[in-house]
C-alpha cells in the first residue's frame, strides 16, 4: 500500500460541528446518536474489534494443529497485505457513505435493493458469529487462567455459562453511552499494544530456550485428518481472515465520530495495518517461545498460548499476562457488541428485520439502542449451543464470522467495480489504484468465502462437522422468507449526490 500515490486533503474550514449531520442528512437519515467520538476513538473501536490479543491468540492452537508455525507465519505475512487490499477499497466507499448502516447502505446506493438486503443479513451473520466468536474464546482463556489458579476443569457446560455471563455483562455496559464507548476503545488500544509489548518482550527476553528459525518458518504439522497438505495450508488461513476481520466497526460507528468522511475510512483502513504488523510480531514471538509442541497442544490448560506462557515463564507470569489477555479479549468483545447493536438499529431503523419498530428503538437518555444490544447478544449465544457436543464448534462459529464478514465487505466492491458511474468518491480514496485494488480484494474475498464453507477435519461426523454452511443457509432462508413476506416496510434512502467542491484526490 505504500506505493499508492496520494495527496494530502487540504484543511477544509467550512467543515464545522453541524457538517457531520448534513452530511448524514444528504444520505437520507436525520442525526439520532450522539456524536462523541474523535478520530482516534473510532480507529480504536476497529483495532478492539480486530485486537492483536483475541483472534490471534483464539485460533492459535488451531493453527498449530492445521499446518503449525510454518503456515501460521507464512500465512499471516501472505494473508495480511490481501486483506489490507480489501480494507482500503471498503475504507473508499465508507469515505463517501458514512452511515451506520455501513456495507448494506453502500450496496444500495451502488447496486440496488436485492443487493442490499443480502449485504445487510450477511454483514450480521458475520458481526454476530464475530461476537459468539471472541466471548466463547473469552470464556476459554478464562477457565484456562482458574486452572492454573484453582485447578478447575472446564466442562462445555460450565464453559457455556461463562460464556453466558460474558455476554450479559457486554450487555450491560453497552447500555451506558458512547461517552463510556469513547473512553473503553481508547483505553482498549492503548491497553492492547502495551499489553503486546510486555507480552513479546517478556516471551523474548526470560525464556532460556528458543526455537530455531527453522522451526517457526518451515516446522509443518497435520492433526486435521485430511491427508492432502495443500487443503491443510487452506484451512491454517482461517487464523490470520479471522484475526484481521472486523474493522467494518469503523464505518458502523460513523453516525457517532466527529468528521466522520475521513475518520471512519481512516479508521478501517489503518486499524488493519496496525494489527497486522504488531500481530505478525505477537505470532512469532510466541512460536519462538514454544518449549514442547506436544505439551503446547495437549497441555492441562487446554490453550496452548496458556500453556506457552506457563512453560517458558512460570506460574505467576503465566497467571498475570493471561489476565492481560482476558481483559483484551473483553474489552475486544465489548466493541464487537457494540458494532452488531449498531448494524442491528440501523438494519431495523431501515425495516429490514422481524420487529423492526422494536429494535430501531433509542434511549432518550443514553441514545443507545438497548433492544438491539440484547438481541445481538442473545443470537450470538444461540449460535454456541453447538459447543455442548461439537468438538470444532468454536471454529465453526469462527468460519461463520469470517463468511459473514468477507462476503458482506466484498460485495459493496464488486458493485463500485461494476457500477463506476454510480459511485463518486469522498474525501479519502485510492485515485488510480482504486479498480486493481478492488478486484484483487474480490477475488481474494470470494476464494475464502467459499474455502471456510468446507469440511475443517477428517472424518466428518457429527462432532467434527462444521456447521458453518448450515447457518449461512439458515440466515439465507430468513432474509429470502422475509423479503417475500415481509419486506414491505424495507426502505434505505437514496444519497444526493456530492457536489463537486467536495471531491478530493485520494489521501491515505
Amino acid at each position: 500500500m505504500t506505493s499508492v500515490r496520494t495527496q494530502r486533503q487540504q484543511p477544509n474550514p467550512a467543515h464545522d460541528d453541524g457538517e457531520d449531520a448534513r452530511i448524514l442528512q444528504s444520505l437520507g437519515y436525520t442525526q439520532q446518536l450522539h456524536r462523541r467520538m474523535g478520530a482516534f476513538g473510532n480507529f480504536s473501536a476497529s483495532l478492539s474489534v480486530i485486537s492483536i490479543m483475541s483472534g490471534t491468540l483464539l485460533l492459535f492452537g488451531y493453527g498449530l494443529n492445521s499446518g503449525g508455525p510454518a503456515v501460521i507465519t507464512w500465512g499471516w505475512l501472505a494473508i495480511g497485505p490481501l486483506v489490507l487490499c480489501l480494507a482500503a477499497a471498503l475504507a473508499e466507499i465508507t469515505s463517501r457513505y458514512p452511515t451506520s448502516g455501513g456495507l448494506y447502505y453502500m450496496a444500495r446506493q451502488l447496486g440496488g435493493e436485492r443487493w442490499s438486503w443480502y449485504t445487510g443479513w450477511l454483514n450480521l451473520l458475520g458481526l454476530l458469529g464475530g461476537i459468539a466468536a471472541q466471548d466463547y474464546g473469552i470464556a476459554t482463556f478464562t477457565a484456562a487462567w482458574m486452572n492454573l489458579q484453582f485447578g478447575y476443569t472446564p466442562t462445555p457446560g460450565s464453559l457455556l455459562a461463562l460464556y453466558a455471563v460474558i455476554l450479559a455483562l457486554h450487555a450491560v455496559l453497552n447500555l451506558f453511552g458512547t461517552r463510556l464507548m469513547n473512553i473503553l476503545t481508547s483505553v482498549s488500544a492503548w491497553w492492547h499494544l502495551a499489553g503486546a509489548v510486555v507480552i513479546i518482550g517478556s516471551l523474548a527476553l526470560v525464556p532460556s530456550h528458543h526455537q530455531s528459525a527453522g522451526f517457526v518458518f518451515t516446522e509443518f504439522t497435520n492433526n486435521t485428518g485430511w491427508s492432502a497438505p495443500v487443503y491443510v495450508i487452506l484451512l491454517g488461513m482461517l487464523l490470520p481472515v479471522f484475526a484481521l476481520a472486523g474493522y467494518d466497526t469503523s464505518a458502523h460507528l460513523s453516525e457517532e465520530t466527529n468528521h466522520a468522511s475521513v475518520a471512519a475510512a481512516r479508521g478501517v483502513f489503518r486499524s488493519v495495518a496496525v494489527s497486522w504488523i504488531a500481530g505478525g510480531i505477537l505470532l512469532t514471538t510466541l512460536l519462538f517461545a514454544i518449549q514442547d509442541y506436544a505439551t503446547t497442544l495437549d497441555g492441562p490448560t487446554g490453550v496452548p498460548v496458556a500453556q506457552i506462557l506457563l512453560d517458558a515463564l512460570g506460574m505467576a507470569a503465566a497467571k498475570s499476562l493471561l489476565l492481560v489477555i482476558i481483559v483484551a479479549q473483553f474489552l475486544c468483545g465489548y466493541t464487537v457488541t457494540a458494532s452488531a447493536s449498531r448494524m442491528i438499529y440501523a438494519f431495523a431503523r431501515d425495516g429490514a428485520l422481524p420487529g423492526s419498530a422494536l429494535w430501531k428503538k433509542v434511549s432518550r437518555r443514553t441514545a443507545i439502542p438497548a433492544n438491539a444490544v440484547w438481541l445481538a447478544v442473545a443470537v450470538a449465544f444461540l449460535l454456541a449451543l453447538p459447543s455442548l457436543y461439537s468438538t470444532t464448534a468454536f471454529s465453526a462459529v469462527t468460519a461463520i464470522s469470517v463468511v459473514g464478514f468477507t462476503s458482506a465487505y466484498a460485495i459493496p466492491v464488486l458493485l463500485r467495480l461494476i457500477h463506476r458511474d454510480r459511485f463518486s468518491p469522498g474525501p479519502w480514496n485510492l485515485g488510480r489504484w482504486s479498480r486493481p485494488i478492488g478486484w484483487v480484494a474480490v477475488l481474494w474475498a470470494g476464494a475464502v468465502t467459499v474455502l471456510f464453507l468446507l469440511p475443517q477435519s477428517s472424518p466428518v461426523t457429527a462432532t467434527t462437522f462444521n456447521y458453518t454452511p448450515v447457518a449461512v443457509v439458515v440466515a439465507f432462508l430468513i432474509a429470502a422468507l422475509w423479503r417475500r413476506f415481509g419486506r414491505g416496510s424495507y426502505h434505505v434512502p437514496r444519497s444526493s449526490s456530492p457536489s463537486e467542491d467536495k471531491q478530493f484526490e485520494g489521501i491515505i
